[in-house]
Formats: structure tokens, sequence, C-alpha cells
């Protein structure tokens, strides 16, 4: 009996390995797809053009699950709070999710989170996400925010790729895969921008 609850735990743990899914996030080196995205900066609307940034400069891309949550409330603010430093390394910030506008209006203003420091954009049909091989999971339902509000859309995976001028990823950084926290996000993608800046000095 004892060999038989072996077993049939045994085959419950491939199957939940099988089932669970491995990264397939692009990786340093590919090319960057490139979009288009409504959105809001300081709480006005805002347009994003990856091509149009890339000839300003390198751009961080950062995907989260869900405007007003914990971990995405500590992502914005601290890109929000190195914003200047961001900025010196001559890189954009473009935050993206699958926020309705009205969301990510009020989001993006707030001087808790965004801080009219950077934009971030809509996904609602998540197929910039998909063209970037990222995971959407769906929260449960009744899913509220940290203000109470019902959520009501797909959580993209927490994923940030620094882009360069060029159009290639020189960085893919993961929650999932790399364990890094939402404020790490931050860290790691400076860092990257200002080995970067330095090694063209």
């Amino acid at each position: 009996m004892m060999m038989d609850g072996f077993r049939t735990a045994f085959a419950a743990a491939c199957i939940c390995i099988i089932a669970a899914p491995a990264s397939a996030a692009l990786k340093v080196g590919d090319t960057a797809p490139d979009f288009t995205a409504p959105g809001s900066l300081g709480g006005k609307p805002f347009t994003f053009h990856l091509a149009d940034a890339l000839k300003k400069g390198p751009v961080v891309l950062y995907f989260y699950p869900s405007a007003y949550t914990s971990g995405c409330d500590l992502e914005a603010h601290t890109f929000a709070t190195e914003a200047d430093k961001f900025a010196a390394a001559g890189a954009a910030i473009i935050g993206v999710s699958a926020d309705n506008l009205q969301r990510l209006t009020q989001f993006s203003a707030d001087p808790n989170f965004c801080a009219s420091a950077f934009a971030i954009a809509s996904d609602e049909n998540t197929k910039i996400a998909a063209s970037y091989a990222l995971h959407v999971t769906t929260p449960k339902d009744g899913a509220k925010d940290v203000r109470g509000v019902e959520i009501g859309h797909g959580f993209i995976e927490r994923f940030t790729y620094v882009i360069g001028r060029n159009g290639k990823i020189v960085a893919a950084l993961s929650s999932t895969v790399d364990g890094l926290t939402p404020d790490e996000h931050v860290e790691k993608s400076l860092a990257t921008l200002q080995r970067i800046k330095g090694a063209q000095h």
C-alpha cells in the first residue's frame, strides 16, 4: 500500500512538472519585437512606440501583473525614485500590464507609485506579452487590488527587458526564473545600463 501511495504521489508530481510552463521568454541577443500601445504619462494619454523610443536611446521594458498590487506598487515606486538615474544613463522606462487605461491613468499620476516619472502602457489583450513569449495567468474570481477594487484582467508575468538602441535585448530579468524581487528588477536593469554606458567611454 505504501508503494502504491508513493507511485501515486510520484505520478502526480510528474504531471505537475509537465503542466508547469517552462520559461520561453526572449533571451539576451534576441531582437525585441516592435509594438505600439496606448498608455498614460502623468495621468495624461500617451502612445508608446518602441521603435521611436529606441531612436533616442536604450529602453527598459518591464512587464508587471497589475497596478495597485503590492509587488507592482513597490516596483513602480522604485522605478520612479530612480528615474533620474535611468535618464542619466540615456534610457527610457516603459511599464506594461493588462490593466485598462482607466486604471493606468490613475496609477501613472499617483505620487506613491509611478509619480509621473515614466510612462506605462496597456496590453489589455496581452498580445504584446505574447510577442515577448511571456506567460499570462488568470487571477482568482473576485480578486481585488489593494484599494478593494476588482482587478478583472490577466496577470502578465513579472519580467524586465533592457533593450539596446539596436533593438537587441541586452538583459532579460525574471522573477520566476531568477527569483528577483520587484525592486531588484529596477536595481539590475539600472546596473546593466550603467555598465553599457561605462563601456562606451
